[in-house]
Parts: structure tokens; C-alpha cells; sequence
């Protein structure tokens, strides 16, 4: 793979391109318009979703844009958008193009994962909702975009990228929040078949019922399934998901509604490797975990003896699956009392069960916890010989169960000029963390991989654990907000505050963990006074103005708490030589808006203050994620993106964002060591990246062309490995048949994804400090997701 010389100032060709090609398609729609647009509308000519507060304005394009009237940075896609993208694609895929958005997949499909930052902040600084109900993990803040809902069942997606919703229930987002609104429960009955095939086994047989309104006209309900697989794209392995979403939607009238949905998943994925430029320079771009076991080594009753890791010290791919399932439950209650006051409320519930990382473990027979020392002392023959001499693989993972009820509740009163919006938020979550472990037989393969069947036990009887942690934690968020609409509707100016509030209660019980043989307990509270101001200009009927001015924060995750990172035992009594603390960031938008019947643009300039910023590492081998604290950092830049409604069948969505960040301290990562960070820029923050979507469309064909550019960007926050810039083109097309007497809307489509067969990568973690050796302070190894080659599927859907 080339290495790409760092310019500081020059703008990369390719993003010339696209800023050449965004002019020309404005020049083009400016004189090309002969004939007014009318605005497309949903089916049944119904409200997209129950939050349909997040879409205020007509659909532009494809659906790559919609017109917002919110005083601060916003952006949405539609299911019309939605619709287009591969089947299987998950969130991130589809937010791809948006101008503050760097993400990736770790495959073509979407069913393995992916990454994403927001104008740099990591998606675990990003908050995540579901029809209102947060997302992301209760303990580490991260999201897992594969799992939540069916791309069919989607209506929208939306990302505020400077600073989150007044009343959004988040305690861990720096940096924004995106969300997704599931669609509503059809008017009319149907039945909706889709079949998705493609390269790689990919296959995914889509199943939704829509009721349509029941006896009484105001019930409506439906209930889809779906199942995909996918072979991995290289290596061996593969995703297998099987899903169920469910729903309904009961009106009273048009001010009084309750509606309600159920999603669950249940996948059992195998990890994709990611390895660091070392590995890829001597075992190649396809590179991958072992295809065959090593085997056990033969019992030698009373003698020392030892199994072997796979070739090059990598997992049997068999032993790196990682199974999840997790169910979301959540009610949305509409009533209005009197003329003027509107209550919502939303109940929920998120369960979630599943390991992480990679499971194979060799294992010594002789290290496991003495309960009395607190030492990992104890012997348990693992492969049947007599002895306790020996080390074994065994499969042991990383485990997490979480129990997590929340409601969120808001009241709306309007009062003149003034609409005042207040409200709280309550969550309690209960978020297990366990690491046991299971035989592995002669062939490879764990007993349960679920860990969860025919544990090993220690001499005591109790189950080993390389990790053994309970977190609860209880958030709650109190909101209000005035919205006043002064100078006859021409300005608008938002004054609010949320006050978050977060107690995390963090219980270790001895286990095999590094030093973690004592049992302990730490309580920590983290809260905030986080004002929000927003205002918004109408110029004329096309021309507005936006500023927006807000403060957020991100309580520490619950792994500072353990004695792997940050944790030290004084006397068998918990002590944190480092307190770390709540990451808090001051974020500002200033831009405008272009809102006419032809054409739809936004462009936004940003600056974003951060103080104690977090950073978080993964290390796959290990499989152990560690804080460090960067102190402050200054990111700035600004965004652009513009659509159009068709014109002779031709429509475009255009975007491009730059991203200028600086870490204003070095790093003191011990007492002898400090890492030259000061004046370097931030991990996974390209300074340019560009979007560009063009399409051709009649009433019944589509055929359209995606360019997505990621510049360059630091995967250390020394800046001492540079990974290249990308460009990765893609085709989407889309015959739609005439309706038969049985079939209405039999459509086909076809996704090409990487037309180009580009080879790319991304880091796996947001936070490497150093990649080269600085004084006592040694290197540390990056390791990176490979892009996926080109990839081909074709879906065939109709309703009946």
C-alpha cells in the first residue's frame, strides 16, 4: 500500500475535483430549471414516523437531504435514500457522504461493523438514539450499528453535528448526536417481500406484514423478519443475523397517539482481522486469522507440556466468533391537555447479551484465583493428564450483560411568542461484565460459544473469570428550553439547559484478571450545567441564517474503575492515582441556509473547545481497552453540502468538509516518560473529505453514482504514522416493473460498492498515542481494518 507525502496546506487533487463538480452541478441547475418541482410524499400520503419533529421541510434528491429549520447544524437522509443502499448496510454505511461523517465498514455488507468519527469526535463521544431511546453501551459509550433495526424498516436518519438535542437522553456525547426513526405501521395492507443475493454467499430474505387499519380506524400494526449471512471477505468465517422488528401506531386524533416498537437481533459474527503495517508488509493484504487448528498437544502425565497458538501467533479463525443478542422495547405516548399543552412520554427498555473480541486463550492449568491469597495460585486440570503442569487454548471471552430501563418526559407549552419545552430523563442500568471460559475440543471448536454452558470451574467450584465487574449506573437529565419567535416570525431564538447527572456504582469481585484478586467497590457522580443557545434568521423565503452555541460532556466510561487501567490496591482498598474526569467540549456553528423550490444548501463553520478529553484504546490481542486524557483540544473547520430536486430526470447531492484539530498539551504517560503531542493534530480526523452522488431517474428507473474521498489522516497522536488517503466509487440501480394482478411495486436493484477495487485502511482504534519511540516511553503497534474489494448484490422486492 503507497504512503502519501503529508501537505499541510495544499487541497488533495481529488478533493479539487469534487468541489469542481459540485460547482458545475450548481451552474447546471441554476439554468437548467424549465418547470417547478412539487414535493414527493410517502406513501399513503402519511407522516414518515411518529417523531416526524425531526424532518421539518421537503424531501430534496434522493433523499440525501431534507430542509431544516432547526438554528443549528442538521442533517437528514430519508428512506428514499434508504431504499437505494444495499439491504444489509447498517447506519454508518448509510451516513457515509454527509460532510462531517468519516466511517467505514469492516466488510461491503454492513453485517460486520464499522467505525465512525464526527468532525473527530469517536463514535463513543456521539450520542445514539433509537426513537428516542439511547444506544449506546451504558459502560464504555460505544456503538455496534449492525444490530439495532432492518434498513427496510428505516424512515430516517439524522445527525446534529455540533451538539445534541436539548432533550436528547445522553450523559456520554461530546460531539453531537445522530439518531434513527423506524417507519410507522402502513395505513393500507400489505404484505413486503425482499430477497438480497450477492458475492461472498451474501443472502438476506426480508418478510414484513403490515396490518393496515384495523377495525376502528385508528390501529394499525406490523411485524417483519429477516435473515442474512455473508461468507467474510477474506479468510474464512462469516455473519450470521437473524432479526425481528415489530410495531403499532394507535391515533386518538390528530393531537392524542401511542405507538410503540420491539427490535431484536440475534447475530453470531466472526471477527474480521485487523493487523498493523508490519504484518500486512510480510503476510499480504488478505491476510487473515489460522484456517486450521494446531490441535492439543499429547497428555504427559506429570510433565510440563504446552499447546501452541496457531501460525504467526494469530486465533483459529473458529475461535474468534463473536455472538450478541439484544432486544429494544420502547412506547411513545402523544396526549395534548388544553389548547396549548402537549405531553409525550417515552417508557423503554434495552437488553443485551454477547461476548467481544477474540475467544481463543492459552491457558495455564496452574494460574487460577486462590480465593484466601487473592492470588492466581490455584491448579485445574484442564486437558485430563492427572497433572496441573500444563497450558492449554481454551476459549474465554469478554461477556457483558445489561438490564436497562429508562423513560424519558417532556411537556411543550406555548404561550404567546414564546414555546417552552421542558422535561426529564431517568435511566438505571444494570451492566455485567464477566470473562469465563470453556473447553475447546480436538477439532477447535468451544464447547459453548456462547460461554455460557459447561464453564470451567476453580478448585473452590466457583466459575474462572478473567474479568468479573457489575456497574450500575443511574442517570438523569433535567431539561428546558424557550423557543421565542420574534420579528413576525423571521427570527427565531432557542435558550436552553440540560443538567445531566450520572452515578456510576462499580463493583469488582476477585478474579483472574491482571491484579484484580480482591474484591472492591467505587462510587464516582459526574454532573453538569450544560446551557444551549441557538438562533435562526429568515432572510427572505429561500435565505436563512443559523448560530448555535452549546456546551456538552461525557462522564468517563466504567472501565477506569478496574485495576487494568486505572485502578491501584493500597491495602486491599481501591485508590485512583489518576482521577479522571468528565470530558466536557464547548462547541459553536455558525451558517446558512439556501432553501428554494430547485435547490436545498447548507454551510456551516465550526470551532470546538475541548477540556479533559478522552481518548479511548483498544488492543485486539489483549482484548483490553485503556483512557488516556489529552488534555485540550481545538478542532475547526467548516461544511458544505447542497441537493436539487430532479430536473429532466437528473438529480445531485454534493458535500464537502474540512477539519483542522490541535492538541494543545503533551502527553505525560508516566513518571519518566511524555509524548511530543503539543501542536499535533488528532487521530482519525481527516482534514478533507468530499462526497458527491449523481442519479438518473424516470418513474420507473434509477441508475446512480457515488463518490465518497477521505483524506489523510493520523492514526497516532504523535503523528508518527500517516494513513493514506481514499476514494471509493460505487453504482446503485433500480428497475421497477408494472404491477401485476399479485404483485405490486416488483422492483429489482443492483449495489456495486468500490467499483474501483481500492485498496485502503482504517485504524481500529481512536487512540495510539505513539507509533515510534520516544525516550522511556516505548512504541505502540497500530493496527488497521483493511477496505474491502469490490463487491456486487442485486435485491428483489415487491409487496403483496
Amino acid at each position: 500500500m503507497k504512503q502519501l507525502n503529508k501537505s499541510s496546506t495544499a487541497v488533495p487533487s481529488r478533493v479539487k475535483m469534487l468541489v469542481i463538480a459540485c460547482q458545475l452541478t450548481c451552474l447546471g441547475m441554476s439554468t437548467a430549471y424549465a418547470q417547478s418541482q412539487t414535493q414527493e410524499k410517502t406513501e399513503s400520503n402519511e407522516p414518515i414516523s411518529s417523531s416526524q419533529v425531526t424532518i421539518t421541510g421537503k424531501k430534496v434528491g434522493m433523499g440525501l437531504m431534507v430542509q431544516e429549520n432547526t438554528p443549528k447544524a442538521r442533517s437528514t437522509i430519508t428512506a428514499e435514500e434508504l431504499a437505494k443502499q444495499r439491504p444489509t448496510g447498517n447506519a454508518y454505511e448509510a451516513l457515509e457522504l454527509m460532510p462531517a461523517v468519516n466511517s467505514y465498514n469492516h466488510d461491503a455488507t454492513g453485517l460486520f461493523g464499522g467505525g465512525l468519527t464526527l468532525r473527530g469526535f469517536n463514535s463513543d463521544q456521539i450520542g445514539a438514539t433509537i426513537n428516542g431511546v439511547p444506544v449506546n453501551d451504558s459502560g464504555s459509550f460505544a456503538v455496534y450499528p449492525q444490530e439495532y433495526v432492518d434498513q427496510e424498516n428505516t424512515c430516517s436518519q439524522f445527525v446534529t453535528q455540533g451538539s445534541t438535542d436539548v432533550d436528547s437522553p445522553q450523559i456520554g456525547a461530546t460531539g453531537g448526536n445522530f439518531g434513527i426513526t423506524t417507519c410507522d405501521p402502513s395505513k393500507t395492507k400489505r404484505i413486503r417481500v425482499a430477497q438480497t443475493l450477492g458475492q461472498l454467499n451474501l443472502s438476506k430474505t426480508y418478510v414484513r406484514y403490515d396490518t393496515g387499519l384495523l377495525e376502528g380506524g385508528r390501529t394499525r400494526f406490523f411485524i417483519s423478519a429477516s435473515h442474512a449471512q455473508s461468507d467474510k471477505w477474506k479468510g474464512k468465517g462469516g455473519a450470521n443475523r437473524d432479526h425481528v422488528d415489530m410495531g403499532f401506531r394507535t391515533d386518538f386524533d390528530r393531537f392524542n397517539s401511542i405507538s410503540g416498537t420491539v427490535l431484536y437481533n440475534r447475530a453470531i459474527n466472526q471477527n474480521i482481522s485487523s493487523f498493523s503495517l508490519a504484518d500486512l508488509d510480510k503476510y499480504g493484504y488478505y491476510y487473515d486469522f489460522a484456517q486450521t487448528f494446531v490441535g492439543h498437544a499429547a497428555p504427559t502425565p506429570g510433565k510440563a507440556g504446552s499447546d501452541t497458538n496457531s501460525a504467526f501467533g494469530d486465533a483459529y479463525y473458529q475461535l474468534t466468533k463473536n455472538p450478541f443478542e439484544n432486544a429494544i422495547a420502547s412506547v411513545t405516548g402523544k396526549m395534548r391537555i388544553g389548547d396549548n399543552t402537549d405531553i409525550k412520554v417515552i417508557p423503554y427498555f434495552w437488553y443485551g447479551y454477547g461476548t467481544g473480541g477474540n475467544q481463543q486463550k492459552l491457558q495455564a492449568e496452574n494460574a487460577f484465583l486462590n480465593k484466601a491469597t487473592g492470588k492466581n495460585t490455584a491448579g485445574v486440570d484442564l486437558n485430563g493428564d492427572g497433572d496441573t503442569l500444563d497450558r492449554v487454548i481454551v476459549a474465554n471471552s469478554s461477556v457483558t450483560r445489561t438490564y436497562r430501563p429508562g423513560v424519558t418526559a417532556s411537556v411543550t407549552h406555548t404561550i404567546g411568542d414564546h414555546q417552552i419545552l421542558a422535561g426529564f430523563w431517568f435511566e438505571r442500568a444494570t451492566h455485567e461484565q464477566f470473562g469465563p471460559m470453556v473447553l475447546v475440543d480436538a477439532n477447535g471448536n468451544a464447547n459453548d460459544i456462547w460461554l455460557k454452558e459447561g464453564r470451567v470451574l476453580r478448585p473452590d467450584g466457583t466459575p474462572f473469570q478473567s474479568r468479573d465487574w457489575k456497574t450500575i449506573s443511574t442517570s438523569n437529565q433535567i431539561f428546558l428550553q424557550d423557543t421565542m419567535s420574534l420579528m413576525n416570525d423571521k427570527l427565531t431564538v432557542n435558550v436552553g439547559v440540560r443538567a445531566p447527572t450520572m452515578k456510576r456504582d462499580f463493583t469488582n469481585k476477585a478474579n483472574e484478571g491482571t491484579n484484580s484478586g480482591t474484591d472492591y467497590n467505587i462510587e464516582k457522580t459526574y454532573r453538569e450545567i450544560l446551557p444551549q443557545l441557538g438562533a435562526r434568521y429568515q432572510i427572505d423565503n429561500n435565505n436563512q441564517l443559523f448560530f448555535s452555541l452549546a456546551r456538552n460532556m461525557k462522564a468517563p466510561p466504567n472501565f477506569v474503575y478496574s485495576t487494568t487501567n486505572n485502578v491501584v490496591l493500597v491495602n486491599g482498598k481501591p485508590t485512583l492515582p489518576v482521577d479522571v474526569q468528565a470530558e466536557t467540549s464547548t462547541n459553536i456553528d455558525v451558517g446558512y441556509r439556501l432553501q428554494s423550490d430547485k435547490l436545498t444548501a447548507q454551510a456551516t463553520a465550526y470551532s470546538v473547545d475541548f477540556k479533559d478529553r478522552q481518548a479511548t484504546a483498544y488492543d485486539p490481542v489483549a482484548n483490553m481497552s485503556s483512557l488516556t486524557s489529552v488534555g485540550k483540544v481545538k478542532t475547526h473547520g467548516f461544511e458544505v453540502e447542497l441537493g436539487n430536486t430532479p430536473v429532466n430526470g437528473f438529480s445531485f447531492y454534493g458535500s464537502i468538509g474540512y477539519a483542522k484539530s490541535e492538541i494543545k498539551d503533551d502527553i505525560l504517560i508516566s513518571r519518566t516518560a511524555t509524548l511530543p503531542t503539543k501542536g499535533k493534530q488528532m487521530t482519525l480526523t481527516p482534514e478533507w473529505k468530499a462526497g458527491l452522488s449523481a442519479m438518473y431517474e424516470t418513474g420507473a428507473f434509477y441508475a446512480r453514482l457515488k463518490v465518497k474521498y477521505t483524506g489523510e489522516q493520523w492514526a497516532t497522536m504523535t503523528n508518527d504514522e500517516l494513513v493514506p488517503s481514499y476514494t471509493l466509487l460505487g453504482l446503485d440501480f433500480g428497475y421497477q416493473f408494472p404491477n401485476t394482478s399479485w404483485v405490486k411495486k416488483p422492483t429489482l436493484r443492483l449495489n456495486i460498492s468500490n467499483l474501483t477495487n481500492e485498496k485502503y485502511r482504517n485504524p481500529s482504534s481512536f487512540n495510539v498515542t505513539n507509533a515510534k519511540p520516544y525516550g522511556t516511553a516505548s512504541a505502540r503497534t497500530v493496527f488497521y481494518y483493511m477496505g474491502s474489494p469490490r463487491f456486487a448484490s442485486v435485491t428483489l422486492s415487491g409487496d403483496f
